[in-house]
C-alpha cells in the first residue's frame, strides 16, 4: 500500500452520477476543514486470453474514467491542490487500506455496479462497515436524478 497523508479526505470514484456528486460534495468540505483533497479510482485486470490479440488497458480506462469524474463534478475548474491516482485493486479492499492514512474517506452511495434498488452499493457498504477513518456516503437526492454531466432533472 502507498505511504498516505493522514490529514487527506480521500474521494473514491468510478464515473458513476453518485461518486461524481461525492466528488462534488467533499470539495467544500476539505476547504472548509482545511484538508487536501485526494481522489482515486482502482482497477483490477480481468483474465485475458493470452491468444486474444486486443489493446485494452484496464489502468488507461481507470485513469480516463477518473479524469473524466473530475471534469464533471467541476469543469475546468478543479479545487487548488487536488491530486488524483489510479491504483491496482479491489475497491473495497483499496479504499479500506487507505484508509488507514487519512482523515476521512467519502463515497457515493451507489457505484456502476449491483442493483439500482439498493440503498447502498458494495463498496460503500464495505468501506462502511470496515474502515479505519469517518465515512461519509453521500446520496444523490431522491427529488432529482443527476446525470454524471450534473444535470438534474425532476422525476
Amino acid at each position: 500500500m502507498e505511504t498516505t497523508r493522514t490529514d487527506r479526505i480521500i474521494v473514491g470514484v468510478d464515473g458513476s452520477a453518485s461518486s461524481v456528486e461525492a466528488l462534488r460534495y467533499a470539495a467544500p468540505l476539505a476547504n472548509a476543514l482545511n484538508r487536501p483533497l485526494h481522489v482515486v479510482t482502482t482497477w483490477t485486470a480481468p483474465p485475458i486470453d493470452p491468444y486474444a490479440a486486443i489493446e485494452w488497458s484496464p489502468e488507461q480506462d481507470a485513469e480516463e474514467i477518473l479524469g473524466e469524474s473530475i471534469r464533471k463534478a467541476f469543469g475546468g475548474r478543479p479545487p487548488a491542490g487536488l491530486t488524483q491516482r489510479t491504483l491496482l485493486g479491489a475497491p473495497a479492499r483499496t479504499l479500506i487500506g487507505l484508509s488507514e492514512n487519512c482523515y476521512m474517506l467519502v463515497l457515493g452511495s451507489r457505484g456502476h455496479g449491483g442493483f439500482a434498488g439498493l440503498l447502498l452499493g458494495s463498496v460503500s457498504a464495505a468501506c462502511a462497515e470496515h474502515a479505519h477513518c469517518p465515512v461519509l456516503i453521500v446520496h444523490t437526492p431522491k427529488t432529482a436524478t443527476a446525470d454524471a454531466d450534473g444535470d438534474h432533472t425532476r422525476l
